[in-house]
């Protein structure tokens, strides 16, 4: 009898251990596929992203991530679904998949990238920046960041450029707004304006005229020395500019400038588009 039951108990252990091996293979067959599915839709969506199909593009990226979110290519297929969105200019899309990154995958190696990616959908996303300044500030700060945490990166350079593009831009709106309040006789508005291009935006191609407009606007209500003092940093500076020349003009009322001021239209929003690899 005792035999009886050791011959049983050997029977179970042995089809306890080959169910266990079974399931095993099993799991790892299920995986195989699984993982064979994902870089298919992979591949498919890369594929269509190049011919320019995005929104399938994205539909096949989301499904390879959702097929093995274990896999190192399911951060790197919301990365792509992002960058199809933002090649499209489906800019909201495109910062949904990112918000959806950062939160899944705060330490990805390619993290970086992905801040850029999303600056770059706020910069991009600039319809009229003289009437809604959020996308600009938006997407300053986020440049800044990249600056700030990645300073070794190729991204931080792009974005230090977009930074003084930028600022030209916000320089530019005050200088707008402080020659509207001198036309309109509103001085202090006026003098405000043209200090705050010399506090905040002291890099951009405005800080000559934002001098030339302080000793400008002094001069007219009666500020000699403050206008002098602004004539002075002017002349320091910038003494073979034309704005020197207009500066000068107002304290010589005789003397004829030889020149006329050149207004510049520049480019500020030109793409940037790298396709993640």
């Amino acid at each position: 009898m005792q035999n009886y039951f050791k011959k049983i108990l050997i029977i179970l252990i042995f089809f306890l251990t080959s169910c266990s091996s079974n399931k095993e293979k099993i799991s790892i067959l299920e995986n195989e596929n699984m993982e064979l599915q994902m870089i298919d839709a992979y591949k498919e969506g890369y594929e269509e992203l190049k011919k320019g199909d995005v929104i399938y593009a994205a539909k096949k990226f989301n499904e390879a991530e959702l097929l093995f979110p274990q896999s190192e290519w399911a951060p790197k297929s919301v990365l792509l679904s992002a960058y199809a969105f933002y090649s499209q200019n489906y800019y909201d899309d495109s910062i949904s998949e990112l918000e959806r990154f950062f939160k899944k995958y705060p330490k990805h190696k390619n993290i970086d990238y992905a801040h850029f990616l999303y600056a770059m959908c706020y910069y991009e996303n600039i319809v009229d920046e003289k009437k809604d300044l959020e996308p600009l500030l938006i997407s300053k700060s986020k440049f800044e960041y990249i600056v700030e945490n990645y300073p070794d990166t190729d991204f931080a350079q792009d974005s230090q450029y977009k930074i003084n593009l930028i600022k030209d831009v916000l320089a530019s709106k005050e200088m707008y707004l402080g020659k509207y309040y001198l036309k309109k006789k509103k001085w202090v508005a006026a003098i405000n304006r043209f200090k705050n291009i010399l506090e905040e935006y002291e890099t951009t191609i405005y800080v000559e005229e934002a001098i030339h407009r302080l000793v400008e606007t002094n001069y007219k209500i009666g500020l000699i020395e403050e206008s002098e003092k602004y004539a002075s940093l002017l002349g320091y500076n910038y003494q073979s500019s034309q704005w020197y020349e207009q500066t000068y003009k107002i304290f010589n009322q005789d003397y004829e400038a030889s020149f006329e001021i050149k207004k510049e239209k520049n480019s500020v929003f030109q793409k940037f588009k790298r396709l993640f690899k």
